[in-house]
């Protein structure tokens, strides 16, 4: 397993400002967990995914948080293209499957904080979501989320409709704001600005991008951690068919870490969480304050594509849903 630090070693937290935030996150871009047509279930290969997860926590003991990309739990890429849907509908569970608990209970067996990547979610209607979950380090599920952007025509799955943020508790007692994301929601700058607007301080963008796009992955990256002042984590799927190259990015688009291939990699980045207030504050490069853009005293601003509206009241991250026009 190769560990790349982003030129960082072993946690120092007198590198970090004193009394200040901080999140070490260890991206892990590997191959997903092959399903077996035979038995696609994700609770087949849950001892699989705890011994892969020891592995990192062992190259990277003091990880705050874990993430690995998406549909990492099911993995069908390397069957036959007529049996992949066929075996992500046989691996869908609901929410309330007893797998999701032993998921919580393999977070807080380690005491961190766990994304594992998405998996396939039945929904009551037996719709077919693309699931991406969250556990904080003592193992409660702190966050579930619909991918709302499939990438259509090729993706099967129902569109979630709510963007979601979730408080991700640190080891000091204080938090951060987590906003979970898929894939192709990238490609929308939608997706996160509303994640920004929800407050959250980190994206979580996991990822299965098997396409030769991923070179523009890493602009939106690094865009959509520019344009709304947080830090961005995308972390691929590794090769054979993932193409890799995951990426952490802070508030003002400086790469933190980075994979230069598609090669199973564990990216280990410190995140002073405190930069995402301190850069809307002094602004981008000391510039930019995007979220200071309007005076209570401008005129709302008509979305004519969204049938919707700005209103300066209701711009700044965390404030309350703007009016009906």
């Amino acid at each position: 397993m190769h560990i790349d630090t982003g030129n960082r070693g072993p946690r120092d937290d007198r590198a970090l400002p004193p009394d200040g935030r901080s999140l070490r996150v260890a991206a892990v871009q590997h191959r997903p967990l092959a399903a077996d047509p035979a038995d696609p279930s994700v609770a087949s290969r849950l001892d699989a995914f705890a011994a892969e997860l020891d592995e990192v926590l062992t190259a990277v003991p003091d990880a705050d948080l874990v993430v690995f990309p998406e549909l990492h739990l099911v993995g069908v890429l390397d069957l036959p293209e007529d049996e992949r849907v066929p075996t992500l509908q046989a691996a869908a569970v609901p929410l309330t499957d007893p797998v999701i608990g032993e998921l919580d209970a393999i977070a807080a067996a380690r005491g961190i904080g766990l994304a594992p990547g998405s998996l396939c979610e039945r929904g009551a209607d037996g719709e077919l979501f693309n699931t991406s979950l969250l556990f904080a380090a003592d193992g409660t599920l702190t966050a579930t989320y619909r991918k709302i952007f499939p990438w259509r025509p090729f993706e099967p799955y129902t569109p979630g409709d709510r963007f979601v943020v979730a408080a991700l508790p640190l080891a000091d007692g204080a938090a951060t704001r987590a906003g979970l994301s898929i894939c192709y929601d990238a490609w929308f700058p939608e997706h996160a600005r509303h994640l920004a607007w929800q407050g959250a301080e980190l994206v979580l963008n996991v990822v299965q991008t098997t396409t030769p796009d991923r070179a523009q992955e890493l602009v939106l990256a690094r865009a959509n951690a520019i344009v709304n002042q947080t830090f961005v984590v995308s972390v691929n799927t590794a090769g054979p068919h993932g193409a890799g190259r995951s990426i952490v990015v802070d508030p003002e688009g400086h790469v933190l870490a980075e994979a230069e291939d598609a090669q199973d990699t564990v990216l280990v980045a410190d995140l002073d969480l405190d930069a995402v207030p301190r850069v809307r504050e002094t602004g981008t490069a000391g510039t930019n304050r995007m979220w200071e853009q309007f005076l209570p005293t401008d005129p709302a601003l008509e979305l004519p594509m969204y049938g919707g509206r700005i209103h300066p009241e209701h711009w700044t991250p965390g404030s309350a849903p703007p009016p009906s026009p």
